[in-house]
């Protein structure tokens, strides 16, 4: 089958009222990413020629939520009617096209792309009219039944129209079909609201397509995880546990040691290398990419960064937005924010703070610094409590220390300011100007001692 053949519907209109949330529910996040998100990847994947989302409750807040996806296309269901009403609003943008419709819903996340090209060429390949992907569960209450007659599917009942026997199927509708368009729209108009809840079930299809005599055909998941829906925060956080189990697996068969898979949070598209060891209870979020032996220590939490091989991160640090080459060492206690670059061997110790920096190869600032808006060379020594005073109430302002310089304990460092190549800057000292080549800087005056101040103070002889 050709992409040009392929349009991907996705049903999104649904209240999820037990979420109990003012979020529209396929917008909340499985395993850090909206789960809504892990459908419209499954589907990319597949190349679609269109992508439409039955939209309905919070529709708005939904569209904005889905602001960078600017190809889909968007119908409203109101109100709604059930699943065989959502697909048929899909008729003003479909109903004149010719190929496959595949039908996903935006609460099922963990189906697999490679499992609908399975659906998709068994679909193809039968020639049917539709294509239902099912599941054995060992309790299949709230799913409709797969009800087959000598072996073939004859129709999907739902459960609460389901007989005492039928409820004993374990067999189920994963909500999941690829229908061939020719025959939909008029079969979706003739569909009747005959149940128990008064609705149009897209699953009556079945039957109706068996008594036209046209072929109705099924796939059957090996893995049923993957069409888990979610309507609830619990079933939300277990569809997490799921994504970051298999994620963990995924990267301790590569060379990864993960000490507590349990307490280690580890993002879909997070890379590791080989030989790191990750400790319990780290986060390692966004497009993040790991190096290889590496040692990410607990409490640790990395976005969107970049480290190289043999980083050694400390625990408890917050990472977000920074590059770091081979042999970097962090923490503990170090928050490294975004546009944050340190090249080789540098060292980054406790309470230190960098925003958009540049450290060169070998410096190092140990302790209780605040580092911003600054260009730092190689082999420079920033002391204990050093702040670059960046801000000067209107704009940021840049300032660069020069290959090995050294910075004494206690000093601010006044932007826009330059600190020449190896000068030295005094403890306590406030830079205003530059300082060239060599030189020292100094602000304070003599130390001046006042005897017997104590005594006085307290009023005493």
């Amino acid at each position: 089958m050709s992409s040009s053949d392929l349009h991907i519907v996705i049903l999104a209109a649904g209240k999820g009222t037990r979420m109990k949330s003012v979020r529209p529910k396929v917008l909340h996040a499985v395993a850090g990413r909206p789960m809504i998100e892990y459908v419209l990847r499954a589907a990319a994947g597949l190349k679609p020629t269109t992508t439409t989302l039955v939209v309905g409750h919070m529709k708005e807040l939904l569209k904005q939520g889905l602001a960078a996806h600017p190809v889909l296309s968007y119908v409203t269901q109101e109100p709604q009617l059930g699943t065989g009403h959502a697909l048929l609003q899909t008729a003003s943008v479909l109903e004149s096209r010719t190929g496959i419709l595949l039908l996903l819903s935006g609460d099922v996340p963990l189906l697999r792309g490679h499992t609908l090209a399975g659906l998709l060429e068994k679909h193809e390949g039968s020639g049917a009219a539709a294509t239902v992907l099912t599941a054995f569960v060992e309790q299949p209450y709230g799913y409709g039944r797969i009800v087959r007659l000598r072996g073939k599917i004859s129709r999907i009942v739902e459960e609460r129209d389901a007989s005492p026997a039928q409820r004993k199927i374990k067999e189920i509708n994963s909500g999941v079909f690829a229908f061939s368009l020719g025959p939909l729209y008029d079969a979706l108009r003739g569909l009747a609201a005959a149940n128990a809840q008064g609705e149009y079930y897209l699953t009556d299809l079945v039957a109706a397509y068996r008594r036209q005599k046209r072929a109705v055909e099924t796939v059957v998941l090996d893995d049923p995880d993957e069409i888990r829906g979610i309507n609830s925060r619990s079933e939300l956080a277990e569809a997490s546990r799921i994504v970051r189990q298999k994620k963990n697996e995924e990267l301790m068969a590569a060379g990864v040691t993960i000490e507590d898979p349990a307490t280690t949070y580890i993002g879909d598209d997070v890379a590791v290398g080989a030989d790191t060891v990750i400790h319990p209870g780290v986060h390692l979020e966004g497009r993040t990419e790991i190096g290889a032996a590496c040692e990410i220590h607990s409490g640790t939490r990395i976005i969107n960064s970049v480290l190289a091989d043999r980083v050694t991160i400390q625990n408890s640090c917050v990472i977000n937005g920074a590059r770091m080459a081979p042999g970097v060492t962090v923490g503990p206690f170090a928050h490294i924010r975004p546009e944050t670059e340190l090249r080789e061997n540098v060292h980054i110790g406790n309470f230190v703070e960098l925003k958009k920096s540049v450290v060169g190869a070998g410096t190092k600032a140990g302790h209780l610094s605040y580092l911003g808006d600054a260009t730092i060379g190689e082999n420079v020594n920033i002391g204990a409590g050093t702040i670059t005073c960046n801000y000067d109430g209107e704009k940021k302002q840049q300032t660069v220390i020069q290959d090995g310089a050294f910075i004494g304990s206690d000093s601010q460092l006044v932007a826009p300011v330059t600190i020449g190549r190896r000068a030295y800057v005094g403890s306590g000292t406030t830079v205003r100007e530059d300082v060239p080549a060599g030189s020292l800087a100094v602000s304070g005056g003599k130390q001046r001692n006042i005897e017997g101040w104590k005594d006085k103070k307290r009023g005493k002889t």
